[in-house]
């Protein structure tokens, strides 16, 4: 029928940038329908239920509270069962890293593999047809000459470019993301004025509720073991490798003359090394998994901006490829604890080009 209107799946997630997504694509005169993934499955004890988290009990009452926003808003609403691949994709994900020594970040694998991957797939499976997906996210979609592409929010400080590196660029023509012109105070203000509950619902939150990792790993056997200096000189204990990451300096019991912080994660001898801030720069990144945002023929090397985590400002950087999927990252100046595990968004301006997961960073000596 050439006359129906565009239906556009929201993912909802219980809180308010979902929701007033929601409103705004429906205000369009979009046919608007929510879809929720059902990810918890009970797999961990968590004791603090005082922090909310992606992963965590607290789910069942997102999910409920998505199922709310629908029906206030009078659009059709279904949960996915996404337990199994989340599990999968993102869980294990997080603990073969975090025991490889590394800090992955869930959010990006997330994004990458589920929310704009198997979750899209498995609704369409399951007869819940739509043409556009929508989420809540702070950036925008936007077309040149017939291309899509990510570019930043306009809100700076909402920004979440950097967790959606991982899209597929085919899909970007299908995607929504209208809260892109928008700041966190105009999004509040219209879910007060519709009378959306969740108006004053607090910024989410950690990926395990509590904050607390260690309950994934409680049938891994975490061993203490020695925290050393760079010549190998032991200093004191750690409880456990999964506790540290590149650049920690909280938490790490040993006293010293200056601030120490956590340089290297050893897995094979079980240690932490530590040392001081200067020898925590590095200029050099190799990034694999890369996934190109635009089109990249016949170009080998090329400048950019490089973002190595979320609160990091990007920095002017000379890139080039290993292969496809393999990137060498030069910044011009040094940078603070490049992480691996971490992930690597590049940018010309305000326009995403792709991203990497950070294998190897050298140290400056």
């Amino acid at each position: 029928m050439s006359g129906r209107k565009k239906r556009v799946a929201v993912g909802l997630s219980g809180g308010v940038d979902s929701a007033v997504t929601a409103h705004i694509l429906k205000e369009k005169g979009f046919d608007v329908c929510g879809i929720t993934m059902s990810i918890w499955d009970g797999g961990i004890t968590i004791d603090d239920l005082t922090k909310k988290g992606c992963y965590g009990p607290n789910k069942d009452k997102d999910i409920e509270d998505a199922r709310k926003i629908s029906e206030f808003l009078n659009i059709p609403f279904k949960v996915i069962d996404m337990k199994k691949e989340f599990q999968e994709h993102v869980v294990s994900y997080f603990k073969k890293e975090y025991l490889a020594g590394r800090t992955p970040n869930p959010c990006v694998v997330c994004n990458r593999f589920l929310k704009f991957g198997a979750f899209l797939e498995k609704a369409l499976s399951e007869g819940f047809e739509f043409d556009y997906f929508a989420t809540g996210h702070y950036a925008r979609i936007v077309e040149e000459n017939g291309e899509f592409f990510i570019k930043k929010a306009v809100s700076e400080s909402k920004d979440q470019t950097y967790f959606l590196q991982g899209i597929k660029r085919e899909l970007l023509k299908k995607i929504l993301f209208p809260l892109g012109e928008m700041t966190k105070p105009q999004v509040r203000e219209i879910a007060r004025k519709i009378g959306l509950e969740v108006a004053e619902r607090p910024e989410s939150q950690d990926f395990i509720a509590g904050g607390d990792y260690s309950p994934l790993f409680a049938n891994d056997n975490i061993k203490a073991g020695d925290i050393v200096d760079e010549t190998g000189k032991v200093l004191g204990r750690h409880k456990g490798i999964i506790h540290y990451t590149v650049g920690q300096r909280k938490g790490l019991g040993i006293s010293s003359e200056k601030p120490l912080y956590v340089l290297k994660i050893d897995p094979e001898k079980n240690r932490v090394v530590v040392t001081d801030k200067e020898n925590l720069f590095s200029d050099t990144l190799t990034a694999a998994s890369f996934n190109p945002l635009v089109k990249f023929e016949n170009i080998n090397e090329f400048r950019a901006l490089a973002k190595i985590r979320q609160k990091h400002k990007e920095a002017p950087a000379t890139i080039s490829f290993i292969d496809p999927n393999t990137l060498n990252i030069v910044f011009d100046e040094p940078q603070l604890s490049i992480t691996p595990g971490q992930a690597v968004a590049i940018y010309d301006g305000d326009k995403l080009l792709g991203g990497g997961i950070i294998e190897i960073s050298a140290v400056l000596k």
